[in-house]
């Protein structure tokens, strides 16, 4: 940017030898130099800060160093403690700029401005020590911060300044301990304390020398602090085994962080650091610190840890409501009369001491590592609680018998029976005290809080029992109001739900339960173990009831939660404008609006915040919203105001432009033009006066005699007809008179003609002078003429006539009162020759401007579209995204919003980035390179974005593209960036958030510029815009790179330097690229991308760690930070801060994000993901978005800003179209609902905004354990819920975002959440969660994270349960006997769970979030035509996904991070990748429900009715047809006949491949099945011995079916069963038989083998016939009993698969992977079958392609040629 050039740094330092200091390269600011000619530079308080830092004074200098003059308090304090050089400089420049920015914003501005402000200094060290100072409380150590908060002098200044910088020093060292934020105290601790010895010049008593600190010295602060910690955790993660071993066999960063939170820090660990302290010996030795706050044990049970009150409140509902039911009475209050019942529900008091019990006992098997001999308190505690709870159920246990014993022996309710009830109610009544004590302090938060905070020894002493002391998750309530809200919320829906389950599924239940209680003497068909009595068929009837029970909770608040959040949406005033239409009406408040919400008003003092301020915004806002009073005040052309709304709105139309997502004949019709040709009125946009001309012509036609002022008044009803008219006629008059040379007479005679109007207008005759009728006759010639002028070449002789045709209309009839040629002639309107009147009028009077006047012409264009345009110009943008994106900021404006700071005054901020290895730009042959069907991803995208390319082509056609072929080589960098910001890359991101800079930049022109720059810019720039120098960029570059700079637009001309400086202070982005420097090495082309972004992007920076070789293995890790230099022209390197050792020990992502956090800036900082987008006009709303952290929302102010998101992959496929409509819902109506009013939203997405000084003194933006925090980013939302800060969700602001579009890339974007969820459930945070938050806040926390996928399992477990009790009952002959009366209950359970199937989870906030935002219409229909493209098989099958991946993880763990890659997904994905992906998490599940499905229709006697078994069984088919046709139907041809044959080919080649050692699972059956088997390994006891009992059920077939066969013959002996496994014994024996032989035999002695086959085959026969023969074996029992037999080996497979620990050497091992081959081929073709089937049918290919790619067809797109590779001629 030719106009930067001036400020870019001057040059680069070599490493050794400095040079001198003004040379040294800066980051954001030349800090070391303040005399450089750099616009930070030149506001005062940059300069204060530095001076404040530079008050060393007559501080005692280090010895054993140089001191230098310009040194200043950082460099003094590296000297004393060893800190790096470029932390030092690091941090010097965060430090300045931060103060600089807190004193700008100051309010009122210090008196004087030169100094630093000391209540900024103090604001801010209270907020960035704030942590540790709650951490000495806590512990009950003093804190090491001497400063009195009372007296103020320049020393303290100076003393405050010191602990600021050590502080930001030690973290800015710190690298992975960034992570354990009380660690960080620690040293902070006791280095502050040798500094405040240094600074009160203590004597050391050793030497007698001043105290000298016990580290200092070159990198001492590296070597001898952080090293020895970092080592800690290294080897802690290395014995971890990259995270296989469980979690409970080492410490992650969590337990690390904890040993802080107790006193024996300083006991054991000392200062300086005693490197032999326990706390550094690995948790597998002897003497380890063992775990520490909390272990992570893998275990279902977590669930009732965690959430132990929610389950306790369902049990006991339960068993109190099956008790009342039971009596049979219509209503419950009838039951509860009767004294029985009220006794029998007193029960509910013995459950809950027995569920007490259950976890106490959970408590102490899972916690007990925890105890050591410096913790025994703890055990002491466990101990003690189990006891206690075992008392208190033993003691309710005797009570209650004692009740009934009474009774018993009085007869009847006696006195002294009641009497024993009361004493029983009395021991109750202490049981639930510590209760209602909980729900006194609930009802006040505030008391709570206090209790909680303060850390008096007293209140630790009396909360001892009830739980552990900890650091964090104290003070969670929130306040009265909030209090109030969520509890209604959740009073609702628990009534909801207790209701329906009464009446529904309990109350349904209980008669034909008594009935089968009493049904005796049934002829079971099988040998039954529990002789008479029915208890197990019971429970097999209850249990999917009870599990439904369990989960529809889930249900109900997804409902509630639904409308809570679209009248929570209404009144944000989500969705008010959401079409072109609705735009219009609006438009004309725009201007005010913009100038409400995104300018800052001149601030009073003390103006901000009062209640008659916050009242009378109210007010404003209603008037702008409505257009009452006229707020707007009629913009007229002039004002300063409507100036700057046209600048700013005709930036957001160029930037739409330069994205190519308008074209340039939309340009002219949405943009303000400047004013010129002297018209009177605001000019508005073309596409709001369509048609407003012809109406306002037709309106003077009809109202012919009306007098003027009625007709004016018509006229100007409609705002833009009246400016239509004025516009219109100024425009004429200036054109006309423009277009004749000045002295001649037809000019004159013009110009007294419209003198004539004026005059008659003025004197309001106009109607009176002339005719109305004449007035269409007049337009069409001035439409002929326009048109005439609009030629490329222009025919003088044509317009010469058009004028005289004119002039004859207007003489002729236009007056009213004709006039004689004498009476023209004296009036000036004719010649006074009379020859000129013989036709050669006009002759010689006309000169047209020159061809090269681009805004004379642009201006004739416009009054052409005003004087012909007849349509209502609804369909402009015809870019839906265009329309999109205006709508939703123009609804965005009239939304409330925090009043913009100015640009200076406003909060300082960056953005992060974490990228690791993704695309950035598509290369050349990316775009080239066509997959096995023929696409290139150039012709996909070209297919997709139609209208966006054709704008492409015109804009480089502008620009001086001639032949379509140079876009390949003059144009490829235009070529590659417009496909990649069409794709899911790193540019597209970078883009995005560099419009921030681009806005900031604006704004403080804006916010600065006078009334005259304003106006004046306006007019340059409209003439800049007409002379094709569109970006304003001279031409010392070349044209490519020109157009692209994106950072510099029209509006930079008018810029006067201080603005790049602002916004420089303003905002950076940091994008963390981990490997560039090994990119760089290795001169890969993603590193040249990096570098080209570095280049086009000023306030781009990016970190990265590189990796030096020292010796022969050793290495040097840095944390580096690069810029690209304008001036030098070369990328130039700004930090290197040296790490203790390799940067990944934990996740990566949070690592990464971790190691660039010291090179962020501001108060915020915005996380961004690499598959992000933003938009310029959402930028210009960052300002105001930032001032939401000073306003309290509840009792805190807040922490994150959660920011909408809009999923911009929608337009793909249906696929992507289901999976963003469920994201948006989430992301939108989901969050809506969790900020406001349930306050537990946490950090979901990733645009959000962080407290950036908050969140680094408490841990980071993410936690980054190894595998537990697998999902990294919400735990910064626990952290923060935990550490008492408060995440809120603001929806005037969006923010762009790519989701997976493919069925694979889901699925495994699923698996890795869910498997992430099933993690959490272990983590200490949500144990944390479950327990501190209050009973509500824990309800909504457990419903809207794991519980979501705990509840989605329990769907799926329902069915099973369901299906697998219907098969006992049919198989054992129970339901024939009871075949007459239990559907009604059983139909109640299937409708739910059907209800639920079909996705109601999901449907529902979709719905009702989609007609909030594009009505109720547009919502249903777009739900009918998901529900048409089969969303329901998609959403069934994801349930499947998260049902495996979250229970897996739970039992066996085995969670990794899966890279989903986010490309384009139009190619075939082969039969055998969907098998290995979806045969273990759906295939197999589907094939198991089938077989029931199938045995239950033959064996069943209900189901002999065909509408009875459908009705009973459809939900359970359809979950069957979904598992395993999904992977099919949304898979691009996925029913190509010779796509199939390919693919079953293909299987087979894999199913059988012999590869060797090194054989990939892509390519080998085996390797992959040992791959599936990989969690086994690492689950402890109990995952295996729960693997083994779930794979039992696999023998139950066999024991069911064996009794049916004929060959039982009706026996119902256990012998039969025993029997029975003599098949299996055959078959094993066979198969082992035929194998021997094949080794032996089949490769030399082929006859012998053949032989052995042919005698099996005899001896197979002969059994079969003396089967036939002598028993009663029928040959259908041979298919029947495969059914049995089948199941059996699985099961059998399934076991060895868990003991092959004791198989795998024996020679079993080779059999059971021989069997367990067969069986997945077995499995493939039964999936293969109905896929080939249908490819087989004709049509089918078709209807799924349009299934599959609607939403393109519906837009007339050529996707059949996509996916069948058959393009146009022509193409590229």
């Amino acid at each position: 940017m030719s106009n930067l050039r001036h400020r870019a740094s001057t040059a680069a330092r070599s490493r050794q030898g400095r040079q001198p200091e003004e040379e040294e390269t800066y980051n954001i600011i030349p800090v070391h130099n303040l005399l450089a000619d750099h616009p930070s530079l030149r506001f005062p308080e940059v300069r204060a800060a530095a001076a404040a830092l530079r008050t060393v004074g007559d501080l005692r200098k280090p010895p054993y160093s140089q001191w230098q003059p310009h040194m200043d308090l950082l460099d003094w304090l590296a000297l004393f403690f060893g800190f790096q050089k470029d932390n030092v400089r690091n941090q010097r420049e965060h430090l300045v700029l931060h103060l600089a920015n807190a004193q700008m914003r100051l309010t009122p501005p210090p008196d004087n401005i030169d100094t630093l402000d000391a209540t900024v200094l103090r604001r801010f060290r209270v907020k960035l020590l704030k942590n540790y100072s709650h951490w000495c409380s806590y512990l009950g150590k003093k804190s090491n911060i001497w400063i009195s908060d009372r007296r103020e002098s320049i020393s303290d200044q100076r003393r405050e300044l010191l602990y600021v910088s050590l502080h930001l020093l030690i973290w800015g060292e710190s690298a992975n301990l960034r992570f354990m934020p009380e660690c960080i105290c620690y040293i902070f601790h006791n280095m502050a304390m040798e500094l405040n010895k240094i600074l009160e010049d203590y004597i050391d008593e050793n030497t007698g020398q001043p105290v000298m600190p016990s580290i200092s010295g070159e990198n001492a602060f590296l070597n001898s602090v952080v090293k020895p910690i970092y080592e800690t955790i290294k080897a802690e993660v290395e014995n971890s085994k990259n995270g296989t071993r469980p979690h409970s066999a080492w410490r992650n960063y969590d337990d690390l962080n904890e040993y802080f939170w107790s006193k024996r820090c300083f006991e054991k660990l000392k200062w300086p650091i005693d490197v032999g302290s326990n706390f550094f010996v690995l948790a597998s030795r002897s003497k380890h610190v063992g775990k520490t706050g909390f272990v992570e044990q893998r275990s279902f049970w977590n669930l009732f840890r965690s959430f132990d009150r929610l389950w306790i409140m369902l049990i006991l509902f339960f068993q109190a409501a099956v008790i009342v039911a039971w009596e049979g009475n219509e209503y419950p209050w009838q039951a509860l009369k009767i004294r029985d019942v009220q006794v029998r529900v007193l029960t509910v008091f013995i459950t809950w001491s027995a569920l007490r019990f259950l976890q106490s006992l959970l408590d102490a098997g899972t916690q007990y590592r925890l105890v050591s001999r410096e913790t025994l308190g703890l055990g002491v505690r466990m101990v003690l609680k189990s006891i206690v709870a075992a008392l208190w159920l033993v003691l309710f246990g005797v009570f209650y018998g004692q009740i009934w014993t009474q009774r018993n022996q009085d007869r009847t309710w006696s006195k002294a029976a009641n009497n024993r009830i009361v004493s029983f109610l009395e021991v109750g009544f202490v049981f639930i005290l510590p209760e209602l004590l909980a729900l006194a302090l609930f009802i006040i938060p505030w008391i709570r809080n206090f209790l909680e905070n303060t850390d008096w020894k007293i209140f630790y002493a009396l909360t001892w029992w009830f739980q552990s002391r900890s650091y964090v998750g104290r003070g969670l309530r929130e306040g009265l109001v909030d209090n109030i809200k969520y509890s209604l919320f959740w009073v609702l829906v628990l009534a909801t739900k207790f209701l329906f389950s009464y009446f529904l599924q309990i109350k349904p239940l209980i008669k034909p339960t008594k009935e089968m209680l009493r049904l005796r003497d049934i002829k079971y068909e099988w040998f039954h173990f529990i002789s008479d009595s029915n208890r197990f068929a019971v429970g097999l009837l209850w249990l999917p009831v009870v599990l439904i029970y369990l989960m529809d909770l889930q249900l109900w608040y997804s409902i509630y939660s639904s409308f809570v959040g679209a009248a929570v949406g209404l009144f944000q005033h989500l969705g008010e404008i959401r079409t072109m239409q609705q735009l219009r009406l609006r438009f004309q408040f725009f201007a005010s609006a913009m100038q409400f919400n995104l300018m800052p008003e001149e601030q009073l003092l003390d103006a901000r915040g009062t209640l008659r301020n916050k009242f009378n915004d109210a007010i404003h806002r209603l008037k702008l919203r409505y257009g009452l009073g006229r707020p707007y005040k009629k913009l007229e052309s002039n004002q300063v105001e409507a100036n700057k709304f046209a600048l700013i709105w005709n930036e957001i139309i160029s930037i739409f432009r330069e994205e190519d997502i308008i074209s340039d004949r939309e340009v002219e019709l949405l943009e303000l033009p400047q004013n010129s040709w002297n018209v009177r009125v605001v000019r508005w946009p073309c596409f709001l006066l369509s048609n407003e001309l012809l109406l306002a012509l037709s309106q003077a036609k009809e109202l012919v005699d009306a007098p003027d002022k009625w007709l004016w008044y018509k006229i100007c009803k409609n705002e833009y007809r009246r400016c239509v008219v004025i516009e219109a006629y100024d425009s004429l008059k200036y054109l006309i008179l423009h277009i004749l040379k000045v002295n001649t007479e037809e000019h004159s005679i013009m110009a007294v003609l419209f003198q004539e109007i004026d005059h008659s207008v003025q004197i309001e005759k106009f109607t009176k002078t002339f005719k109305m009728t004449a007035l269409p006759k007049i337009h069409a010639q001035l439409i002929k003429l326009v048109e005439l002028l609009n030629k490329p070449e222009k025919d003088l002789n044509k317009v010469v006539n058009m004028l005289q045709a004119l002039y004859e209309i207007v003489v002729r009839d236009f007056f009213i009162e004709k006039r004689s040629t004498e009476q023209l002639v004296e009036d000036g309107l004719a010649p006074r020759n009379p020859d000129a009147m013989a036709g050669l009028l006009f002759e010689n009077a006309v000169d047209l401007p020159d061809l090269s006047n681009e805004n004379f012409y642009r201006q004739v264009r416009r009054l052409h579209t005003i004087l012909t345009s007849r349509d209502a110009m609804n369909n402009i943008p015809v870019n839906i995204e265009a329309r999109r994106r205006l709508a939703f900021f123009s609804n965005s404006l009239f939304m409330n919003m925090p009043h913009a700071p100015q640009v200076e005054k406003m909060m300082s901020f960056s953005v992060l980035t974490p990228y690791y290895n993704e695309e950035i730009l598509f290369s050349k042959e990316q775009l080239r390179t066509e997959n096995e069907d023929g696409i290139s991803i150039l012709y996909y995208l070209r297919t997709i974005y139609d209208d966006e390319w054709k704008n492409f082509l015109e804009r480089m056609r502008r620009e001086g593209l001639v032949k379509y072929d140079e876009i390949w080589n003059e144009r490829l960098k235009d070529l590659r960036l417009w496909a990649s910001y069409r794709g899911q890359t790193l540019g597209r991101t970078v883009r995005g958030m560099m419009y921030y800079y681009r806005a900031l930049k604006m704004l403080a022109f804006l916010d600065s510029a006078s009334e005259m720059d304003v106006r004046e810019g306006t007019r340059e720039l409209g003439s800049m815009r007409r002379d094709g120098n569109l970006d304003g960029i001279g031409s010392e570059r070349s044209p490519s790179s020109r157009n692209l700079s994106r950072s510099s637009s029209s509006v930079s001309l008018l810029f006067k330097g201080h603005e790049y400086g602002t916004a420089l202070m303003k905002f950076t982005y940091v994008v963390a690229c981990q490997i560039y420097g090994q990119q760089k090495e290795k001169k890969d082309p993603h590193a040249d991308d990096i570098l080209y972004m570095m280049k086009n992007n000023e306030a781009l920076r990016v970190a990265y760690v590189d990796e030096v070789s020292t010796g022969r293995d050793d290495k040097e890790y840095y944390s580096v930070l690069v810029k690209y230099d304008q001036q030098l022209e070369r990328e130039v390197e700004i930090y290197r801060v040296k790490l203790p050792g390799p940067l990944k020990l934990g996740e990566g992502k949070p690592e990464n994000q971790n190691h660039a956090l010291i090179f962020t800036r501001g108060d915020a900082v915005q996380t961004i993901d690499m598959n992000q987008d933003n938009y310029f006009e959402e930028a210009l709303k960052m300002r105001n978005l930032l001032e939401e952290f000073r306003h309290y929302y509840g009792i805190r102010k807040p922490t994150i800003l959660g920011v909408r998101e809009h999923i911009f992959t929608g337009s793909v496929s249906s696929l992507a179209w289901f999976m963003s409509a469920q994201e948006t819902s989430f992301v939108t109506l989901g969050q809506r609902v969790l900020a406001n009013p349930l306050k537990v939203r946490m950090h979901y997405g990733h645009p959000d905004v962080f407290d950036r000084f908050w969140f680094l003194t408490r841990g980071g933006l993410s936690k980054a354990s190894r595998v537990i925090n697998i999902s990294e980013d919400i735990f910064a939302g626990f952290n923060c819920t935990l550490r008492g800060g408060n995440v809120t969700h603001h929806e005037y602001i969006q923010v762009g975002k790519g989701r997976d579009v493919g069925l694979n890339q889901i699925s495994m974007f699923e698996a890795k959440v869910a498997s992430g969820n099933g993690e959490q459930i272990l983590s200490r945070d949500v144990y944390r969660l479950g327990h501190r938050l209050d009973f509500f806040r824990m309800l909504s926390y457990f419903y809207t994270t794991v519980g979501f996928f705990f509840n989605t399992m329990m769907v799926i477990l329902t069915v099973y349960a369901f299906l697998w009790g219907r098969l006992y009952l049919a198989l054992s002959g129970v339901e024939g006997a009871v075949t007459n009366n239990n559907n009604k209950a059983l139909g109640a359970i299937l409708n739910q769970q059907f209800i639920i199937q079909l996705g109601l989870f999901t449907a529902l906030p979709m719905i009702v979030e989609n007609s909030l935002e594009h009505g109720f219409v547009q919502a249903i229909w777009d739900f009918l035509t998901m529900l048409l493209q089969l969303s329901s098989v998609f959403y069934t099958f994801s349930m499947g996904t998260r049902t495996h991946y979250f229970g897996r993880t739970i039992l066996h763990g085995g969670a990794k991070y899966r890279a989903t890659g986010r490309g384009f997904v139009v190619q075939h994905k082969g039969f055998s990748e969907n098998y290995r992906l979806y045969a273990r998490s759906h295939f197999i599940k589907a094939i198991e429900l089938g077989l029931i499905l199938t045995v239950y229709a033959a064996y069943s006697t209900i189901a002999k009715g065909t509408f009875v078994y459908i009705a009973l069984t459809i939900s359970s088919w359809f979950l069957v047809f979904s598992f395993i046709m999904a992977p099919f139907v949304f898979n691009p041809s996925g029913f190509d006949w010779l796509k199939t044959v390919y693919d079953f080919d293909d299987f087979m080649n894999w199913i059988w491949f012999r590869g060797g050692v090194f054989a990939k699972s892509e390519q080998s059956w085996e390797q992959w099945w040992y791959e599936e088997q990989d969690h086994l390994r690492t689950t402890g006891l109990w995952g295996k011995l729960l693997d083994i009992i779930l794979n039992l059920r696999f023998f139950f077939f066999q024991y069911g079916i064996v009794y049916q066969l004929g060959i039982s013959a009706g026996n119902t002996s256990i012998v039969v069963y025993l029997l029975s496994w003599i098949y299996v014994v055959v078959a094993f024996a066979i198969y082992a038989v035929v194998a021997y032989a094949r080794d032996k035999y089949a490769a030399k002695e082929h006859i012998y083998y053949r032989l052995v086959q042919f005698l099996i085959i005899i001896f197979a026969i002969l059994v079969i016939i003396a089967l036939l023969e002598f028993t009663k074996f029928k040959f259908v029992d041979f298919f029947t009993s495969l059914l049995a037999f089948i199941p059996t080996g699985w099961g059998l497979v399934l076991n060895a698969q868990v003991f092959r620990p004791f198989l795998q050497n024996t020679r079993l091992w080779g059999s059971v992977v021989a069997v367990a081959r067969l069986y997945d081929i077995m499995f493939g073709v039964i999936v293969m079958i109905p896929v080939a089937l249908l490819s087989w049918l004709p049509g089918f290919q078709s209807m799924q392609t349009r299934v599959l790619f609607n939403e393109a067809f519906s837009r007339g797109l050529r996707i059949t040629q996509i996916v069948t590779g058959k393009k146009a001629s022509g193409d590229l």
